[in-house]
Parts: C-alpha cells; structure tokens; sequence
C-alpha cells in the first residue's frame, strides 16, 4: 500500500491563510483518496482526528523521537517553511507557497541569507517543486538555483465558500457603507493607501480586517487623522469566519492593493459574492483576478480615487458583471488541487 505523508502543523492556526491552506486541501485529499493509499498527517496534538478516522496522525511535537522511522513512499511539505523533512530518500514534494521573506524589508540581510540557505537545501532535495501561482513559480527560478532535472508545477489554490452566509450582525460594524480588506496588516499590503478613498466619499466606511503588526496600524491611524477620516475607519482585528463572510457579504466592494502575493485568496473569496474587486496589478493577482478585477496602475491618491471611482461605475452600468466575477472566482477550487495532487503522487509513485 503506497504511503503518502503529509505535513500540516501549521493548521494550529486555523485562522491564518496557511492554517485554511493546510485544512482544506487536507480535507479533499482525504475524500479523493484512492482505496489502496494510506495518509499520514503531521498536526498539532489538539488536531489528532481533524480530517477523520480514515487516515494516520503523527504528532508534530514528539517528532525528534520518532522521525528515523518514518518511511514513506511520498512526502508532501505543502508550505515552504517547514521544519520537518525527510531523512530517507521518499519522492518529496516541496511547495512554495511565496518567497516574500526574501523581500520584506523588515528582516535583516543576514536573517534572508540563512532563510534562503533553508529554502535552497529544501530545493536541492525536492523531487518536484510545487507552487501556488505561475509568478511564484518565476519568484523561484530568479531567487533560487532549481536543479535541471527538478520540474516545476503549478497548482493553483482553491476557495471554499459556505452554501450561505449568517445573517447575524458582528459586534464590530460599520454604520453606513463600506470598502473591505482582510490579511495580514503589515506594510506591504499597502492598504494605508486606500484611505483617499474615504475622503473622496464620506459616507462610506474602511474595514481593514486581520492580524496587526503595530508600527503599520499606528501609520494607518495616523494618516487616517491627519486626513480627517479616523471616525469611519474599522481596525477589528483577526475575525472568525461567520464575521469574514458576512463582511464579504455587506461590502460595497472589495480592496486588495498588496505589492506581493504568492495567490491572493481573498480575491476569489469576495469574486465569489459577485463583489467588485480592486487590486494591485503587482506579482500573481492578475492571474487571480483575470479581466475581471480593478487594477490599480499606481498608488497616489488621485489614482486610487479616479480608479475606485471608474470602477464602481462600471460595476453598476455592466449588468452581467457579478456573474463573470462569481465564474472568475469558481476556476479555483480544493477539489480540483486535490485532484491535480492525486495526479502527481501517482505518477511520482510510478516514476
């Protein structure tokens, strides 16, 4: 019976995009399954059972203790920071997911250089290297030295959108209409320069969702004061998933103006409610978005303002945009990753 193992710790955090990453796809692999395989999940000790009684679990903390018997046909790391690896020579996929840590300007030029040391070592063993976008893929071959004999495959990530949406109000709500953004705040998102927007319309509301770094939301507090729109601005923090979707549901649109992204889930999620998106044009959204995003060409406020607002014009007068919006976010599915992974696994098998 061929083994296949998969490392999910990361999924300790449910409420991150890697956590959501790990469940899902661990979630459709499971259910595709073929009959003569076996699956090992590594999880957190809180998670032994999470994607049911079919499968295997190993414990990520007790790992250093058991790893030498860990033999398995394949290995799948779907993430790029990984810790765990294998010691034996298993087919092992290794999954890129983004080398924005390469970029952030945040970290020292010694912390990227041991980071890139880590991620090279993973390259040099892969057997293929996965990524979740064509421009992640780009990322890797300029940053990084992928051996010839090395393939490179992209699998796009999916989106798994609830049949309906609660009708229940958060707590934290905007009094009048509003924009939307979830993510991570750090600077690279660049949603400090979304705020024209709310001097160009003042009775709309910003909803900038998602854990904070604290320097980058004292930024946003401050611009927001200084151009006198802080009582119609919403920081909430991390939101569970009930208040996400009912924040996709509500919004009058959907902003997403990051400078680097290995996918851009959040796209997808507010395409999927036929909500109009706009994005930067930067790294891997114009694969997401296709034609029917917004784009951003620059980031100065008359852009941002004359962008948002010819946008929105669009939207309202094109009749049969929220459907191609809803058609662009279906392209990007689990049970299509899943199946793309089963595919691979088989044929490294084979190999």
């Amino acid at each position: 019976m061929p083994r296949l193992f998969l490392e999910t710790d990361q999924m300790s955090n449910l409420n991150s995009g890697l956590g959501q990453l790990c469940l899902h796809l661990g979630r459709e692999l499971v259910r595709q399954k073929p009959a003569d395989w076996e699956i090992t999940f590594l999880v957190s000790k809180e998670q032994v059972g999470i994607f049911g009684p079919s499968v295997n679990y190993r414990v990520a903390s007790t790992w250093k203790r058991v790893w030498r018997n860990w033999n398995f046909d394949v290995w799948h790391c779907p993430h790029q920071g990984s810790r765990f690896y294998p010691q034996r020579r298993a087919r092992f996929i290794y999954t890129v997911l983004d080398l924005n840590y390469l970029s952030l300007a945040q970290y020292s030029a010694d912390r990227k250089a041991r980071k890139k040391k880590q991620y090279q070592a993973r390259i040099d063993q892969a057997t293929v290297i996965t990524t979740i976008s064509e421009y992640v893929a780009q990322d890797v071959r300029s940053k990084l030295v992928v051996p010839a004999a090395t393939p490179i495959q992209t699998i796009y990530c999916g989106v798994d959108i609830p049949a309906s949406v609660t009708k229940t109000t958060p707590e934290t709500k905007p009094d009048g209409p509003f924009l939307f953004f979830i993510g991570m705040l750090q600077a690279y998102k660049n949603v400090h320069t979304m705020l024209p927007l709310l001097v160009a319309n003042p009775d709309h509301w910003l909803v900038l969702a998602g854990p904070d770094k604290p320097e980058y939301s004292q930024q946003i507090w401050e611009q927001a004061r200084q151009l006198g729109v802080a009582d119609r601005l919403l920081m909430p923090g991390p939101v569970d998933e009930s208040t996400k979707w009912w924040y996709y549901a509500n919004c009058e649109a959907f902003l997403f103006p990051s400078l680097m992204e290995g996918f851009g889930i959040p796209v997808i999620e507010a395409m999927s409610f036929g909500k109009p998106v706009f994005s930067s044009a930067l790294t891997s959204l114009p694969e997401v978005g296709g034609d029917e995003a917004f784009y951003f060409p620059a980031f100065d406020a008359d852009t941002v303002v004359n962008t948002f607002q010819k946008g929105m014009e669009a939207y309202r007068l094109d009749h049969a945009k929220t459907e191609r919006l809803r058609r662009q976010s279906q392209k990007f599915t689990w049970e299509a990753a899943a199946a793309e992974y089963w595919q691979l696994y088989q044929q490294l098998l084979r190999a």
